[in-house]
């Protein structure tokens, strides 16, 4: 007898097919993780109940596909893994011709008939809330402690049925830090050709969530041991056994695949995942051996890769806005090499390629790069004297811009001619703002631009002078402020 923490929601829901005469157990990945001692992600519930017999016991259902499953919609829930709770009845399968879905589905009264059609032994396992007891038929729970990855029956069974099962293997291994079994191994490099037969978007779905993982180098290299990898992303392999060159003691694929892995140990988001997966995946193809300089070189790999990138993830169904912001990053993760060279106005220009929003996420990418080479130091003075170029580029300019009034007011409003007076004016009224925000109104500054205005010309030339030494001051003070932030000179 076990227990396990169970919110109301789920007990609620239990507890209403019991009360009509019906079993009701937890099933699959939930009961998995409470063993796991992990919050579940998705709550399931099966039952002998028909989805019919479900759906009168309950006021807010859907039930919209051929296999049973009966959608309880929790509308109070403040959770939103318990807003919908999946109810389906025991069932059959018969043979899946396709290797993706089964020919048709039967009911069964039985709660062993639908433990035996699961896909893995730790997800085979049953659990009742109200008397507190497990039914594990295939040694889920030894297999949990041992953390072993094992089919349910015979494994070429098991991946014959549906191939996707094979990926999903590898994403548990990168989630929970499992191992697959060997036996479980050597099905899935002998069938991993069924694969081919599987749509894209639900094989992008694994691999998303092989990306976001904790362990998503494992997995990748799992992939590839067990040749399922090139039915996913074949470019990726062209890195193998590649060398490269001088700051490199990594492959091409060793170093993606450390870099993909420093993102997830800094839980960065999915496009600057990708992005460090497929910085370098140009490199292979843009391979040239320099004579004069006795070493390879890999001219234009970023603008391959970029072209690559995008072949890829649309292969792969991803969205248009996911692509362009991960080939974006690819295109430009060369962005700076020499920093005793580099220029405000090519931070500029870099800023403007990728847009002020990305440029940081550019910055993350940069970091993965670093550390994808074996470099020791994960932040060092030439990435925080780039981290400090682009806060500088991008800090707001101490400048007549910020003034609520410009030029155009000053000729229109005034009737002031084009000249050197404007000027003044305007840089005489920018030392009062910087010496006093609150009168940087359009207000005040029209009235106080006509006393100026008015003024003689050399009493206001030296004013508007004045303004434009302080202009100077602040602006130095605020760059020597990012940069003391930054630590760099």
């Amino acid at each position: 007898m076990t227990n396990f923490v169970i919110p109301k929601e789920i007990l609620k829901i239990t507890e209403t097919l019991e009360k009509a005469g019906f079993d009701a157990y937890l099933v699959g990945g939930c009961v998995r993780d409470l063993i796991l001692k992990r919050v579940p992600k998705d709550w399931d519930i099966t039952t002998n109940a028909t989805p019919e017999q479900i759906q009168g016991l309950f006021e807010h259902t859907y039930y919209e596909n051929t296999y049973g499953t009966v959608g309880v919609v929790n509308d109070e829930s403040k959770d939103e893994t318990l807003k919908n709770v999946e109810v389906t009845p025991y069932r059959l399968e018969t043979k899946y011709s396709d290797s993706r879905h089964p020919d048709s589905v039967l009911f069964s009264n039985k709660l062993e008939d639908d433990l035996k059609r699961r896909d893995f032994t730790m997800n085979a396992i049953a659990y009742n809330p109200t008397n507190k007891n497990i039914v594990d038929l295939f040694g889920g729970q030894e297999d949990i402690k041992n953390k072993i990855i094992k089919t349910v029956g015979e494994s070429d069974n098991r991946f014959s049925e549906d191939a996707l099962r094979m990926l999903r293997a590898v994403r548990f291994e990168a989630e929970l830090n499992f191992e697959i079994e060997n036996k479980t191994k050597e099905s899935i490099k002998k069938l991993s050709d069924k694969l081919e037969k599987i749509s894209k978007e639900r094989i992008k779905d694994e691999f998303v969530k092989i990306i976001m993982s904790k362990n998503p180098m494992k997995a990748i290299e799992t992939a590839h041991d067990l040749n399922i990898l090139k039915y996913i992303i074949p470019e990726l392999e062209e890195g193998v056994d590649n060398t490269q060159k001088g700051a490199h003691i990594y492959t091409i694929w060793e170093h993606n695949l450390r870099a993909l892995q420093h993102s997830a140990d800094k839980d960065w988001p999915l496009h600057v995942r990708l992005a460090a997966l497929f910085h370098d995946i140009g490199k292979p193809k843009s391979k040239r051996f320099d004579k004069i300089k006795n070493e390879n070189t890999f001219y234009g790999h970023d603008v391959v890769g970029e072209k690559m990138t995008k072949e890829i993830m649309g292969r792969l169904k991803f969205d248009k806005n996911t692509t362009e912001i991960v080939t974006k990053l690819v295109r430009n993760h060369l962005f700076f090499s020499d920093i005793e060279k580099i220029t405000l106005s090519a931070v500029r220009r870099i800023i403007k390629n990728v847009g002020p929003e990305l440029v940081w996420d550019l910055m993350k990418v940069r970091f993965c790069d670093r550390i994808g080479m074996g470099r020791p130091v994960e932040n060092p003075y030439r990435l925080r004297k780039y981290h400090s170029m682009i806060e500088e580029a991008m800090k707001d300019p101490v400048s007549v811009g910020m003034l609520k009034i410009d030029g155009l007011v000053l000729i229109n409003v005034l009737k002031e001619k084009p000249g050197p007076k404007l000027g003044y004016t305007l840089h005489a009224l920018l030392e009062e703002v910087l010496d006093d925000p609150k009168l940087n109104t359009e207000e005040y500054l029209q009235k106080r631009a006509k006393e100026l205005l008015e003024l003689p010309y050399e009493k206001l030339k030296k004013l508007g002078e004045e303004g434009r030494d302080k202009k100077d001051v602040e602006e130095a003070k605020e760059v020597e402020e990012i940069r003391k932030k930054f630590g760099v000179k």
